[in-house]
């Protein structure tokens, strides 16, 4: 029997204030379950960093409790972290066909097991402890995603996922308002809902305009055509093939995660690719120009990417040539604004025709507008109400949406990563916070790198590095040999050999003054060289390298 304090806690481990790295916890006394498991990209002052993803230590302190991970749908922001999470804690993990087989490939990129993995499919239900999950198909930029109804004890909670309300999809797969407006007649306790487009007016395009925009396209090309989209845009990809068929022309793939992703959607028949239509990459040079079609990552700059190693001259494979058409088929993510108009202008240099403003249609969001998440709201009627999936703004501006549709601003908690939100059947709040954050990634070291670490490579890029070594006797603290001084991203030393014997002066003046003081600890000494070294650079250039003095003993 439920009790009527009874309550369930919602905290969000990553999602809110931010875009990327998804991951809540849901938990009823000893059972939690957890819905998403995503990674962000580095920004820009995380200098040599490759991903960042939540910090789990609640899950791990409560791992005995965890009965399975749900996943909403396929893109990295929302399974990108499981790799990372799989290698700690073994929890079956259910997901849709699509989502579960890019997920494979990435768990197997790892070295990690894909035998916990489960296919659910739209209207299936599971059991996890004292949860019962539904599965609502809704429409986003990657086939197969769903949201997710959770009954507990108390209550229904429904978390969208990512979504959009498509009329005309492109694969035909309606969102199923039905279920939605079901879950709202039999009375929903919670909704969670997304929120990256909360600040746009209107409702967002249907992505068969795009399809439009690439038949225009293709009717003019007089040459070769590429076009750069998200690897994970398996829709988007459809219609580019669609395109090609119409205009008879063939179709190559290139990119890692490109190549992966059409692999896999076409062995799992998301992708209708018709006899003889897709070629390898090598077998480009057998058909002209006007014959062919190629599909490549790299649509948003990044350096390492296939069309910007085109840009570059730098493509082992393809190197643009004037005539071509280069259809960049994505928005810049906020911060990559530079690295895409970089990789245009490199493009147009070569004598390619550009095809990348957004106005041109070449692109839409996968995600709702302001009128779909009112619809959203209108289905399911929620009591309470908590946006995720956005930074700050977003959520605020969703929450004001709420308002707006008449819900009590008591009614709607706007939360931040670890904050832990207690549900009851007639009250919501923010009881607490738990252990949360980034963890990030560098190399094979995950979390090995923190804010000392990034501070550091934060002040060798500005400033560089000098390098004091110094011989010294053990036994009665003189110098031996040195000081010598090593630089490095500081100053040219073959045109400042004046600065750097005024250095070494410094140093030796530092030394004489701590043997003179019976200054005899090693650590006193560094301290000592560090500070009036780093005293007299200021002075001359206005610099603060990094200063590492390295005493030998002998």
């Amino acid at each position: 029997m439920v009790k009527i304090q009874d309550k369930v806690q919602i905290i969000p481990l990553g999602g809110l204030g931010e875009i990327g790295k998804n991951m809540t916890v849901f938990r009823y006394e000893d059972d939690i379950i957890l819905v998403d498991a995503g990674l962000m990209f580095p920004e820009d002052d995380m200098l040599g960093i490759d991903l960042v993803i939540p910090d789990i230590t609640y899950l791990l302190e409560n791992k005995d409790k965890l009965k399975g991970i749900f996943l909403t749908h396929g893109h990295e922001d929302h399974i990108g972290a499981l790799p990372y999470v799989l290698k700690q804690i073994d929890v079956p993990v259910y997901g849709t066909a699509l989502t579960l087989g890019i997920l494979e490939g990435r768990l197997k990129e790892n070295g990690v097991s894909s035998e916990n993995l489960t296919v659910i499919k739209p209207g299936e239900k599971v059991k996890a402890g004292a949860f019962k999950l539904g599965f609502i198909r809704v429409n986003h930029s990657i086939p197969d995603a769903v949201a997710i109804a959770i009954t507990t004890p108390i209550g229904i909670i429904i978390h969208t996922g990512d979504f959009k309300f498509d009329q005309t999809p492109v694969d035909g797969q309606v969102t199923q308002f039905n279920k939605f407006a079901e879950y709202g007649d039999k009375g929903v306790l919670a909704l969670l809902a997304d929120s990256t487009n909360a600040e746009r007016p209107g409702f967002t395009p249907s992505e068969k305009v795009v399809g439009q925009t690439f038949d225009d396209e293709f009717r003019y090309a007089r040459g070769r055509i590429i076009v750069a989209t998200f690897s994970s845009n398996v829709h988007r990809i459809q219609q580019v093939i669609d395109s090609a068929v119409r205009y008879k022309r063939k179709v190559a793939v290139i990119g890692r995660s490109m190549v992966n992703v059409v692999n896999i959607s076409k062995e799992l028949g998301y992708l209708n690719i018709p006899e003889g239509v897709l070629i390898d990459i090598d077998e480009t040079n057998n058909y002209t120009a006007d014959q062919m079609v190629i599909i490549t990552t790299g649509s948003q700059g990044e350096p390492m990417s296939a069309l910007t190693r085109m840009a570059m001259s730098d493509h082992r494979k393809v190197d643009i040539i004037p005539g071509d058409t280069v259809i960049i088929s994505a928005t810049p993510i906020p911060g990559n604004e530079k690295l895409v108009s970089r990789t245009i202008d490199h493009l147009y240099k070569l004598g390619a025709d550009v095809v990348y403003e957004k106005s041109n249609g070449v692109h839409v969001s996968g995600h709702a507008s302001q009128e779909e998440i009112k619809l959203m709201h209108n289905l399911v009627r929620p009591k309470y109400f908590i946006p995720v999936h956005g930074e700050y703004r977003h959520l605020i501006k969703h929450a004001g949406l709420a308002r707006d549709l008449g819900m009590p601003k008591e009614n709607i908690v706007i939360a931040e990563n670890g904050n832990v939100i207690e549900l009851t059947r007639n009250s919501i709040a923010i009881t607490g916070k738990i252990t949360s954050g980034k963890v990030l990634v560098d190399g094979l070291g995950v979390g090995d790198v923190g804010n000392i670490v990034l501070r550091d490579r934060r002040q060798l890029s500005q400033d560089g590095i000098m390098i004091v070594v110094v011989t010294m006797d053990r036994e009665n603290c003189q110098v031996v040999s040195g000081p010598d001084i090593v630089s490095r991203g500081f100053v040219y030393v073959r045109e400042a050999e004046d600065l750097m014997e005024e250095a070494r002066d410094k140093v030796q003046f530092a030394l004489d003054k701590c043997e003179n003081e019976g200054v005899s600890e090693w650590p006193a000494i560094k301290s000592t060289v560090r500070e009036s070294l780093g005293r007299f650079l200021y002075e001359k250039t206005g610099r603060r390298p990094m200063i590492l003095p390295i005493i030998m003993e002998i």
